[in-house]
């Protein structure tokens, strides 16, 4: 069986950078729920996330609307 799993894509370096870096990263996933964490894995099929409190949840690709990286706000002092 051949594995959709190739890491010359894009997608698939860029959230293995986020797994190397232990950024937090918001992830939407397609039902409308957002979730936060940092990302512990990845394979042809499932991302892992993980919480505040180091739980983790496997999370299937085809349930992820967009993943991106969690910015903090920056406000100057006037």
């Amino acid at each position: 069986m051949a594995s959709d799993y190739d890491t010359a894509l894009p997608s698939i370096r860029q959230v293995q950078s986020l797994i190397k870096s232990q950024i937090v990263v918001e992830m939407k996933l397609m039902t409308g729920d957002s979730l936060t964490g940092r990302l512990g894995w990845q394979d042809s099929n499932c991302v892992c996330l993980i919480d505040d409190s180091d739980r983790s949840t496997t999370i299937w690709r085809q349930a992820i609307a967009y993943l991106r990286p969690r910015v903090r706000e920056v406000r100057e002092e006037e």
